[in-house]
């Protein structure tokens, strides 16, 4: 029992039975948290790196082939005229297909549409692109071409992952609270409980502190217990997401799972519980003690 080797008959105290479990729906909200901001980092970051200082020209199609491959050679002209540009290439027609398929289902209906062309860009980093320019010399060059600058979306997108994340931690910060209120709320419960052999513990010579260590040593067990079972629930929900996601076509999100460092990170969430359930334990049985004198 939790309650073995303390000089307080903790066993018989009827917190111990639901107190982990409120700590362990604490740390399972905790560990779905800290994951799931964990992979919107880790998909914005391969996101950044595959992205940043690249650009997606798309050439409408032509009435001909013929009239593509003009339009093309056109826009590859400008491109690798451009002194800021250091590679631009086709994207091929089984590639374009491929990008459609998850939307369309079948490949043969995609190669039956007018597809446009599209031409990967990468931009140099050491020389800043004046984007508007090179975009006014290809539309005027090829009436109806586009061009995507990845790089502003992808700010948006990073702005509002910083918020995600800003407010992940207020939702940590707010779990923190509630579990070290509910602790405050279990100790002073106890405290009233088991009041009588407090004071024998008083009379025979037992310190303040002595007696505070034995409500803390409860609450660090109850509290890691607590944690190990939401931590446990939480991989679970983790690994359910994780297979449902996989069987999901061109889902990009949740294309990269949570590696060993991260669930590494996840592992301190119980050990982090249960020092806060054990501090608070400790101050609230002193400041409770010392009011009582």
């Amino acid at each position: 029992m939790l309650g073995h080797g303390s000089d307080l008959p903790f066993e018989r105290d009827p917190l111990a039975r639901f107190l982990p479990w409120l700590i362990a729906f604490m740390a399972y909200l905790a560990v779905l948290a800290l994951a799931g901001v964990q992979v919107l980092s880790t998909t914005v970051g391969d996101w950044h790196s595959d992205l940043n200082g690249s650009l997606t020209v798309q050439i409408p199609a032509a009435e001909t082939a013929e009239d593509d491959q003009a339009n093309v050679g056109k826009v590859m002209d400008i491109l690798l005229d451009t002194v800021n540009v250091s590679h631009a290439e086709v994207v091929s027609e089984d590639r374009v297909v491929a990008l459609l398929e998850p939307w369309l289902g079948d490949k043969d209906i995609a190669r039956e549409l007018p597809l446009p062309q599209l031409i990967d860009v990468n931009v140099r980093q050491d020389r800043p692109l004046d984007f508007d320019i090179l975009k006014t010399r290809i539309e005027d060059a090829v009436p109806g071409a586009t061009i995507d600058n990845h790089g502003v979306w992808l700010r948006h997108l990073v702005q509002l992952i910083r918020t995600t994340e800003i407010i992940t931690v207020v939702v940590l910060a707010l779990i923190g609270l509630i579990t070290a209120g509910t602790v405050v709320f279990a100790t002073r419960t106890g405290l009233a409980i088991h009041h009588d052999a407090i004071e024998l513990l008083h009379i025979i010579g037992a310190r303040d502190s002595y007696v505070a260590w034995q409500f803390a040593r409860r609450a660090l067990l109850l509290g890691l217990k607590g944690g190990l079972i939401g931590l446990v629930f939480g991989a679970a929900t983790l690994f359910a997401l994780g297979q449902l996601a996989a069987r999901l076509q061109g889902t990009m999100l949740f294309e990269h799972g949570l590696a060993p460092h991260h669930w590494a990170v996840l592992a301190i969430v119980p050990v982090t519980v249960a020092l806060i359930a054990m501090l608070t334990a400790r101050i609230t049985v002193m400041r409770s003690l010392t009011s009582m004198l």
